[in-house]
């Protein structure tokens, strides 16, 4: 079964040189299984290896490939705020460059989105059809997290952290906006103001197969996370702050100087 429409699948990337090059034939030969017209963005967030050559000559092979290069290293958020921007199809979605979270899983996420007529479909390591294999410490911080969530922002999903999420564009597209986190709190950040906007969530479930063995959580960063997600929270909730700012300059800054093989479109 073939969906009508295009999809975006935004990957960004940084030092996994690798990787990288079966990551863009793996996802491209998943998407093409339920997707006629696609493209695959692959983000280089200002990597120091060889992977923005690699994903530039990956580029030149597949038509269904293009490369954003970032001109230093701003963060995963930051790098999926320049993929997003450029997108040019109907539906955007995110997918790790390791893939754990297999690109193919996304014929289900775009079967749940049309479905349910829901702007975002979010993987959830906390759905009850979900197979993981994952460390026993990732799960209880996943678990306590989750609880600040509701508490703090009453989202409609169970895991906010998923790298594995797909969008209708038009309204992703204008809540990307006016997102300030560049790194740890960013999807708390984009899934909140996609829900205030009026954006509906839904959850699907996932196969997560933890396999990064240089993948480590460190108290800095937990506490970094923590921290960033108070700071959203006091914008949104206290501040209002995105009501008077509904665009940061900063993407169109980013996006403006970045590196884009082919150079087939415009930031709108």
């Amino acid at each position: 079964m073939f969906f009508q429409g295009k999809l975006s699948v935004v990957i960004p990337a940084y030092n996994e040189e690798k990787l990288i090059q079966w990551a863009l034939q793996e996802t491209c030969q998943s998407i093409a299984a339920f997707m006629e017209d696609f493209e695959v963005l692959v983000v280089d967030d200002g990597s120091t290896d060889a992977t923005r050559a690699l994903c530039r000559a990956a580029a030149e092979e597949n038509q269904h490939i293009r490369m954003v290069g970032l001109v230093e290293h701003a963060g995963k958020g930051r790098a999926l705020c320049a993929g997003t921007a450029l997108a040019q199809g109907n539906y955007v979605a995110f997918c790790d460059a390791d893939l754990e979270l297999h690109p193919s899983q996304l014929e289900n996420f775009m079967e749940r989105l049309l479905r349910h007529d829901a702007d975002a479909v979010i993987g959830c390591k906390l759905h009850p059809e979900s197979s993981v294999d994952y460390p026993f410490h990732r799960r209880v911080l996943s678990l306590g997290y989750y609880a600040l969530l509701r508490l703090l922002f009453n989202l409609d999903t169970q895991d906010t952290q998923s790298g594995l999420k797909l969008f209708r564009a038009a309204p992703i597209k204008q809540v990307m906006k006016a997102v300030l986190v560049k790194r740890y709190a960013f999807d708390i950040e984009l899934l909140s103001l996609l829900q205030e906007n009026g954006g509906k969530i839904i959850s699907a479930p996932i196969m997560l197969q933890f396999n990064r063995v240089s993948s480590r959580i460190r108290l800095k960063d937990i506490l970094d996370m923590f921290l960033d997600t108070l700071r959203v929270f006091y914008r949104l909730r206290i501040l209002h702050y995105y009501q008077r700012h509904p665009d940061n300059q900063e993407i169109l800054t980013v996006v403006e100087s970045a590196e884009i093989f082919p150079n087939t479109t415009e930031y709108k």
